[in-house]
Protein backbone atom coordinates (compact mmCIF):
# COMPACT_ATOMS: atom_id res chain seq x y z
CA UNK A 1 0.00 0.00 0.00
CA UNK A 2 1.14 3.20 -0.87
CA UNK A 3 1.86 6.08 1.67
CA UNK A 4 -0.99 8.23 -0.09
CA UNK A 5 -3.69 5.35 1.10
CA UNK A 6 -2.34 4.36 4.39
CA UNK A 7 -2.25 8.14 5.90
CA UNK A 8 -6.11 8.76 4.16
CA UNK A 9 -6.82 4.66 5.53
CA UNK A 10 -5.28 6.39 9.40
CA UNK A 11 -7.46 9.68 8.63
CA UNK A 12 -10.88 7.27 8.07
CA UNK A 13 -10.06 5.27 11.33
CA UNK A 14 -9.61 8.62 13.74
CA UNK A 15 -12.28 10.03 12.06
CA UNK A 16 -14.77 7.14 12.66
CA UNK A 17 -13.36 6.70 16.23
CA UNK A 18 -14.64 10.45 17.11
CA UNK A 19 -17.95 10.29 15.57
CA UNK A 20 -18.37 6.96 18.29
CA UNK A 21 -17.34 9.09 21.07
CA UNK A 22 -20.18 11.87 20.20
CA UNK A 23 -22.67 9.43 20.07
CA UNK A 24 -26.08 10.16 22.44
CA UNK A 25 -25.80 8.08 25.72
CA UNK A 26 -28.09 5.39 26.15
CA UNK A 27 -31.55 5.65 26.74
CA UNK A 28 -31.12 3.76 30.84
CA UNK A 29 -29.06 6.81 30.71
CA UNK A 30 -31.14 9.44 30.13
CA UNK A 31 -33.55 7.86 32.61
CA UNK A 32 -30.96 7.94 35.33
CA UNK A 33 -30.50 11.50 34.63
CA UNK A 34 -34.02 12.73 34.75
CA UNK A 35 -34.65 10.48 37.94
CA UNK A 36 -31.82 12.38 39.76
CA UNK A 37 -33.04 15.47 38.35
CA UNK A 38 -36.49 14.76 39.73
CA UNK A 39 -35.67 13.81 43.42
CA UNK A 40 -33.42 16.79 43.63
CA UNK A 41 -36.44 19.15 42.69
CA UNK A 42 -38.58 17.06 45.29
CA UNK A 43 -36.01 17.59 48.03
CA UNK A 44 -36.40 20.93 47.08
CA UNK A 45 -39.50 21.32 47.45
CA UNK A 46 -40.21 19.63 50.75
CA UNK A 47 -37.47 21.66 52.30
CA UNK A 48 -39.18 25.04 51.28
CA UNK A 49 -42.83 23.55 52.86
CA UNK A 50 -40.82 23.09 55.96
CA UNK A 51 -39.21 25.85 56.44
CA UNK A 52 -42.30 27.59 55.65
CA UNK A 53 -45.00 25.80 57.68
CA UNK A 54 -44.20 27.62 60.89
CA UNK A 55 -45.00 31.00 59.47
CA UNK A 56 -47.95 29.70 57.77
CA UNK A 57 -49.60 28.06 61.08
CA UNK A 58 -48.76 31.69 62.98
CA UNK A 59 -50.45 33.30 59.87
CA UNK A 60 -53.70 31.57 60.68
CA UNK A 61 -53.35 31.52 64.33
CA UNK A 62 -56.27 33.18 66.72
CA UNK A 63 -54.30 35.32 68.88
CA UNK A 64 -55.77 34.90 72.96
CA UNK A 65 -57.95 38.23 73.36
CA UNK A 66 -59.87 38.93 76.84
CA UNK A 67 -63.22 38.45 76.64
CA UNK A 68 -65.74 39.85 79.07
CA UNK A 69 -69.17 38.10 80.34
CA UNK A 70 -71.39 40.50 82.61
CA UNK A 71 -74.53 38.70 84.01
CA UNK A 72 -77.69 40.15 84.31
CA UNK A 73 -79.92 39.47 87.61
CA UNK A 74 -84.12 38.43 88.31
CA UNK A 75 -85.78 38.47 84.74
CA UNK A 76 -83.03 40.83 82.70
CA UNK A 77 -85.12 44.18 83.84
CA UNK A 78 -83.53 44.61 87.28
CA UNK A 79 -79.50 44.63 85.76
CA UNK A 80 -79.48 47.69 82.98
CA UNK A 81 -76.08 48.37 84.54
CA UNK A 82 -74.35 45.55 83.00
CA UNK A 83 -75.61 46.46 79.48
CA UNK A 84 -74.21 49.91 80.27
CA UNK A 85 -70.65 48.79 81.38
CA UNK A 86 -70.69 46.38 78.34
CA UNK A 87 -70.93 48.46 75.97
CA UNK A 88 -68.32 50.98 77.76
CA UNK A 89 -65.89 48.19 77.98
CA UNK A 90 -66.48 47.63 74.24
CA UNK A 91 -65.53 50.92 73.24
CA UNK A 92 -61.62 50.19 74.87
CA UNK A 93 -61.86 47.32 72.54
CA UNK A 94 -62.30 44.66 74.56
CA UNK A 95 -64.90 41.86 73.68
CA UNK A 96 -68.06 41.64 75.98
CA UNK A 97 -70.90 39.84 76.29
CA UNK A 98 -74.57 40.21 78.50
CA UNK A 99 -76.12 37.07 79.72
CA UNK A 100 -78.99 36.30 82.04
CA UNK A 101 -77.20 34.70 85.18
CA UNK A 102 -79.15 31.49 84.04
CA UNK A 103 -77.13 30.68 81.40
CA UNK A 104 -74.31 30.66 83.55
CA UNK A 105 -73.76 26.77 82.91
CA UNK A 106 -73.29 27.05 78.98
CA UNK A 107 -71.12 30.06 79.30
CA UNK A 108 -68.79 27.46 81.46
CA UNK A 109 -69.14 25.17 79.25
CA UNK A 110 -68.00 27.50 76.53
CA UNK A 111 -65.04 28.97 78.26
CA UNK A 112 -63.72 25.96 79.23
CA UNK A 113 -63.72 24.59 75.45
CA UNK A 114 -62.37 27.39 74.38
CA UNK A 115 -59.36 27.23 76.89
CA UNK A 116 -58.75 23.31 75.76
CA UNK A 117 -58.75 24.74 72.41
CA UNK A 118 -55.95 26.99 73.00
CA UNK A 119 -57.48 30.16 74.14
CA UNK A 120 -55.48 31.56 76.90
CA UNK A 121 -57.05 35.41 76.86
CA UNK A 122 -58.17 36.64 80.06
CA UNK A 123 -61.76 34.86 81.75
CA UNK A 124 -63.00 38.07 83.45
CA UNK A 125 -67.21 37.50 84.82
CA UNK A 126 -68.69 40.22 86.10
CA UNK A 127 -72.50 40.54 87.46
CA UNK A 128 -75.36 41.75 89.20
CA UNK A 129 -77.64 40.53 92.08
CA UNK A 130 -78.36 36.71 90.85
CA UNK A 131 -75.86 37.66 87.89
CA UNK A 132 -73.30 38.29 91.16
CA UNK A 133 -74.08 35.07 92.79
CA UNK A 134 -73.75 33.46 89.68
CA UNK A 135 -70.17 34.79 88.47
CA UNK A 136 -68.88 33.17 91.87
CA UNK A 137 -70.07 30.01 91.11
CA UNK A 138 -68.68 29.94 87.58
CA UNK A 139 -65.29 30.96 89.44
CA UNK A 140 -65.57 27.44 91.41
CA UNK A 141 -66.68 25.29 88.52
CA UNK A 142 -63.70 26.65 86.18
CA UNK A 143 -61.57 25.80 89.37
CA UNK A 144 -62.67 22.38 88.86
CA UNK A 145 -62.39 22.35 85.10
CA UNK A 146 -58.83 23.48 85.87
CA UNK A 147 -59.35 27.11 84.20
CA UNK A 148 -57.84 30.38 85.21
CA UNK A 149 -59.84 33.56 85.83
CA UNK A 150 -58.37 36.78 85.62
CA UNK A 151 -60.49 38.32 87.51
CA UNK A 152 -64.45 38.62 89.05
CA UNK A 153 -66.39 42.12 89.94
CA UNK A 154 -69.76 40.93 91.95
CA UNK A 155 -72.11 43.65 92.00
CA UNK A 156 -74.23 43.14 95.55
CA UNK A 157 -74.71 39.40 94.94
CA UNK A 158 -77.15 38.06 97.51
CA UNK A 159 -74.50 36.07 100.11
CA UNK A 160 -71.10 35.36 100.73
CA UNK A 161 -68.80 33.15 98.66
CA UNK A 162 -65.45 31.35 98.71
CA UNK A 163 -63.26 32.27 96.03
CA UNK A 164 -61.44 29.76 94.44
CA UNK A 165 -57.85 29.61 93.86
CA UNK A 166 -58.03 29.93 90.35
CA UNK A 167 -59.22 33.66 90.59
CA UNK A 168 -56.17 36.03 90.37
CA UNK A 169 -58.01 39.36 91.43
CA UNK A 170 -61.80 39.83 93.29
CA UNK A 171 -63.74 43.18 93.25
CA UNK A 172 -66.63 42.71 95.91
CA UNK A 173 -69.04 45.79 95.66
CA UNK A 174 -71.66 44.93 97.92
CA UNK A 175 -73.89 47.84 100.19
CA UNK A 176 -74.80 44.80 102.02
CA UNK A 177 -73.09 43.97 105.74
CA UNK A 178 -72.68 40.27 105.43
CA UNK A 179 -72.06 39.73 101.90
CA UNK A 180 -68.08 39.53 101.64
CA UNK A 181 -66.13 37.30 99.42
CA UNK A 182 -63.31 35.13 101.39
CA UNK A 183 -60.45 33.43 100.09
CA UNK A 184 -60.58 29.64 99.40
CA UNK A 185 -58.41 26.94 100.15
CA UNK A 186 -55.07 28.36 97.74
CA UNK A 187 -55.93 31.18 96.86
CA UNK A 188 -53.07 33.61 96.35
CA UNK A 189 -54.73 36.65 94.53
CA UNK A 190 -55.92 39.87 94.94
CA UNK A 191 -59.81 40.17 97.00
CA UNK A 192 -61.08 43.68 97.95
CA UNK A 193 -64.75 44.18 99.95
CA UNK A 194 -65.73 47.32 98.70
CA UNK A 195 -69.15 48.04 101.29
CA UNK A 196 -70.68 50.87 99.71
CA UNK A 197 -73.41 51.01 102.44
CA UNK A 198 -72.91 54.26 103.72
CA UNK A 199 -73.41 55.69 100.33
CA UNK A 200 -77.41 56.95 100.83
CA UNK A 201 -77.89 56.94 96.76
CA UNK A 202 -76.97 53.36 96.25
CA UNK A 203 -79.05 50.54 97.15
CA UNK A 204 -79.39 47.25 94.98
CA UNK A 205 -81.49 48.82 91.83
CA UNK A 206 -79.05 51.53 91.76
CA UNK A 207 -75.63 49.87 92.55
CA UNK A 208 -75.33 48.92 88.78
CA UNK A 209 -76.17 51.78 87.57
CA UNK A 210 -73.87 53.74 90.22
CA UNK A 211 -71.30 55.78 87.54
CA UNK A 212 -68.71 56.03 90.35
CA UNK A 213 -69.14 51.95 90.28
CA UNK A 214 -68.82 51.37 87.34
CA UNK A 215 -65.88 53.62 86.39
CA UNK A 216 -63.99 51.62 89.28
CA UNK A 217 -65.13 48.05 87.77
CA UNK A 218 -63.91 49.41 84.02
CA UNK A 219 -60.70 50.56 85.44
CA UNK A 220 -60.35 47.22 87.23
CA UNK A 221 -61.10 45.33 83.63
CA UNK A 222 -58.71 47.71 81.27
CA UNK A 223 -55.83 46.99 84.07
CA UNK A 224 -56.16 43.19 84.10
CA UNK A 225 -56.69 43.30 79.87
CA UNK A 226 -53.80 45.65 79.36
CA UNK A 227 -51.16 45.21 81.89
CA UNK A 228 -51.67 41.80 83.15
CA UNK A 229 -51.39 42.89 86.81
CA UNK A 230 -54.52 40.39 87.44
CA UNK A 231 -53.57 37.11 85.68
CA UNK A 232 -53.40 33.69 87.37
CA UNK A 233 -49.26 33.49 88.18
CA UNK A 234 -48.80 37.13 87.51
CA UNK A 235 -47.07 38.01 90.21
CA UNK A 236 -50.00 37.88 93.54
CA UNK A 237 -47.97 36.01 95.62
CA UNK A 238 -49.61 36.19 98.56
CA UNK A 239 -53.48 36.05 99.66
CA UNK A 240 -54.47 39.91 100.17
CA UNK A 241 -56.83 40.72 103.14
CA UNK A 242 -60.08 42.22 102.30
CA UNK A 243 -60.94 45.47 102.55
CA UNK A 244 -64.00 45.72 104.38
CA UNK A 245 -65.74 49.36 105.12
CA UNK A 246 -68.52 48.08 106.98
CA UNK A 247 -71.51 51.07 108.46
CA UNK A 248 -71.68 48.79 111.86
CA UNK A 249 -71.42 50.11 114.58
CA UNK A 250 -67.35 50.18 115.91
CA UNK A 251 -66.27 49.47 112.23
CA UNK A 252 -66.81 45.52 112.77
CA UNK A 253 -67.98 43.98 109.63
CA UNK A 254 -70.38 41.34 110.03
CA UNK A 255 -69.79 37.48 109.97
CA UNK A 256 -70.87 36.30 106.70
CA UNK A 257 -74.13 34.43 107.28
CA UNK A 258 -72.74 31.17 105.22
CA UNK A 259 -69.85 30.67 102.74
CA UNK A 260 -71.01 29.60 98.96
CA UNK A 261 -74.79 29.58 98.53
CA UNK A 262 -75.85 26.17 97.00
CA UNK A 263 -79.71 27.40 96.33
CA UNK A 264 -81.48 29.95 94.75
CA UNK A 265 -82.27 33.16 97.51
CA UNK A 266 -85.95 33.86 97.81
CA UNK A 267 -87.25 37.36 96.46
CA UNK A 268 -87.18 38.90 99.43
CA UNK A 269 -83.31 38.39 100.11
CA UNK A 270 -83.09 39.36 96.53
CA UNK A 271 -84.96 43.45 97.26
CA UNK A 272 -83.39 43.49 100.89
CA UNK A 273 -81.10 46.13 100.91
Amino acid sequence: MSDARRAKASKASKTSKTSNNLSPAPAGGKRRLAAALALTGLTALMLTLAAAQPGAAKEHETPSRPHVYLLRGLMNIFSLGMDQLATKIAQRGIAASVHNHAEADAIVAQIAAQYRAGDRGPVILIGHSLGADAVMTMAQALNRDGVPVALVIPFDGTGSYVTPKNVACGLNLTQRNYAYMRSGAGFHGKLTNDNVSGDSGIDHFTIDKSPRLQTQALNSVLETAKSGACRPGGGNSAAAEPKEQSATPGGRAAAPRHQGLTRTPGIGRILSG
